[in-house]
């Protein structure tokens, strides 16, 4: 499409019904083409338009239609539309807010933990995480439920480092600091379903 737009043409001869590439053939053609129904682009178009609300992206593989349509919307996005308000979970220990959704590969979170709090402090049978801190000085720790091994790691917004928070192991995230907050960004391998949180409380 670019192509054509600034007067590069493909052009191929054919083969039967196919088309073959050919820098000198007599026909112009479009080398690349997808073929979907309306409903299926309509479907594409108003779950984008929802992505804000349910933070899912769809699945997008490299050279799929919906991966290029996703940049025509955008694209075509108004400016009112380029920000938008995520739902931050506040306590008194600090916020949890959730950035993004996969359909096949979980979640994406950031955790704000205030100055001396500990947060975590339970475990999941199959769901795994990883905790990256990107702001503070902390301290996680892990424990393996069924064999109660230990293990610590200090962790900084200095020196970024992704740590595996383990099947089978409760785990907690301190912030060592007096004064300043500590930012977590958080991986998980799915979605959070209260339904079947995956989460049962044990400290470490």
């Amino acid at each position: 499409m670019f192509d054509l737009l600034e007067g590069k043409e493909q052009h191929c001869e054919f083969d039967g019904v196919e088309t073959v590439a050919d820098e000198a053939g007599r026909y112009c053609y479009v080398p690349v083409t997808h073929k979907v129904t309306l409903g299926e682009i309509v479907d594409l178009l108003q779950q984008f338009k929802e992505q804000p609300v349910t933070l899912t992206m769809p699945k997008m593989q490299e050279g799929s239609f919906a991966k290029k349509l996703y940049s025509l919307y955008l694209t075509n996005l108004p400016t009112d539309k380029f920000k938008y308000a995520l739902k931050m979970n506040v306590d008194d220990r600090g916020s949890f807010t959730e950035l993004v959704h996969t359909e096949d590969c979980g979640q994406v979170s950031i955790n704000i933990s205030k100055p001396g709090i500990t947060k975590g402090q339970h475990w999941h049978n199959s769901k795994w995480e990883l905790f990256i801190v990107v702001a503070g000085h902390g301290l996680i720790q892990e424990r393996n439920i069924n064999t109660g091994k230990m293990v610590e790691f200090e962790v900084s917004g200095g020196k970024i480092e992704a740590i595996h928070m383990i099947p089978g192991w409760t785990h907690n995230i301190i912030n060592l600091s007096d004064t300043e907050n500590l930012v977590t960004v958080m991986t998980c391998n799915e979605v959070f379903n209260p339904e079947q949180p995956d989460t049962f409380f044990e400290p470490v």
